[in-house]
């Protein structure tokens, strides 16, 4: 039994205790997967999965099972990044954990449409996109391309540590092997050896380019306060809408300051980006600071509480007294 038609058993077995359950579904093209809405057995027959199932449903989670006499249990299919997004909510009490059912499989590594775009053309459309062992074959105008996977693999994937969904109610195939991944991503190390002069001219450039749609904002998992976000609030009055590279700079400096101890590095947020932003350079560099001085990865433990969540007179891992 392949691990899609273990996983459509495990949710056929569980959907009568459940509202819905999330999953993916393919949609305009090959290429494009979407959200599907498990609610009917029916629905079932429709879910994919497949390198491509990108997004982190994990999002959704807080909009649907948040509100005062809301009994709902949802589920929803997961992989190793989008379990450690459902674990660290959990953890910082935005849904509840009895109302979650999650259903986990192993992720040998997702890719990058755009990078399949660069590579093939992008024509707005997909007749068909194939994976075939360590390779991806794309049609394009009736024009078939063969990628190696690694030429199209997501960046995060790079030093993803956690291929196997956590702490999973249901898991469906083989555990995936978490092979060796080096100590910090190479865009990362690559960007840290730049001079400050040259890092700030970096972000100055970068930050000259945004829109500020706030797409950003409104795919990461974390980011549970849309509605009354700080950078569209007029009371108190932060930030201006003007694009301008100050004010541009300051929003995604208080967004990553936001995601300190939270982020799981899911990636969503420069996925989505349409400027091709470099966002995560940011995310990675303030986890790596987080790592270093409270010795915490988001996500990854459901017993322990966020570091920020807390107070300690003195942390074990920061020197106050030596100095």
């Amino acid at each position: 039994m392949s691990v899609l038609q273990e996983l459509k058993e495990q949710i056929r077995v569980a959907l009568p205790d459940l509202d819905m359950v999330l999953g993916w579904e393919q949609g305009f093209d090959s290429a494009h997967m979407r959200p599907l809405y498990i609610r009917e057995e029916q629905d079932i027959e429709r879910l994919v999965l497949n390198p491509l199932c990108v997004h982190s449903l994990a999002t959704y989670l807080p909009g649907l099972l948040r509100g005062g006499g809301n009994e709902k249990k949802v589920g929803i299919v997961v992989k190793g990044c989008d379990s450690r997004a459902v674990i660290q909510l959990i953890q910082e009490n935005l849904i509840p954990r009895e109302r979650v059912v999650m259903f986990g499989f192993g992720c040998n590594g997702i890719v990058s449409l755009q990078k399949i775009e660069a590579i093939a053309g992008d024509s707005g459309y997909m007749e068909s996109v194939e994976f075939t062992g360590d390779k991806v074959v794309v049609s394009v105008d009736g024009k078939k391309t063969e990628i190696p996977m690694a030429d199209v693999a997501s960046g995060k994937c790079a030093t993803c540590r956690h291929h196997n969904a956590i702490d999973a109610d249901h898991f469906a195939g083989p555990r995936a092997e978490d092979g060796e991944v080096p100590a910090k991503h190479p865009t990362l190390e690559e960007f840290e050896k730049l001079s400050l002069p040259e890092r700030f001219a970096f972000w100055q450039e970068q930050m000259r380019r945004c829109v500020r749609c706030y797409a950003c904002r409104n795919t990461c998992p974390m980011c549970v306060c849309r509605d009354h976000c700080i950078a569209t609030s007029r009371d108190p009055h932060w930030l201006s809408q003007d694009t301008n590279t100050a004010e541009n700079f300051m929003f995604q400096m208080i967004h990553v300051m936001h995601l300190a101890g939270r982020c799981v590095e899911c990636g969503e947020c420069e996925r989505a980006c349409p400027l091709d932003i470099p966002i995560m350079l940011l995310r990675r560099s303030m986890n790596e600071s987080v790592k270093e001085l409270f010795d915490y990865s988001s996500g990854t433990d459901k017993d322990a509480t966020p570091p920020l969540l807390t107070y300690k007179v003195e942390e074990e891992t920061i020197n106050e007294r030596g100095w």
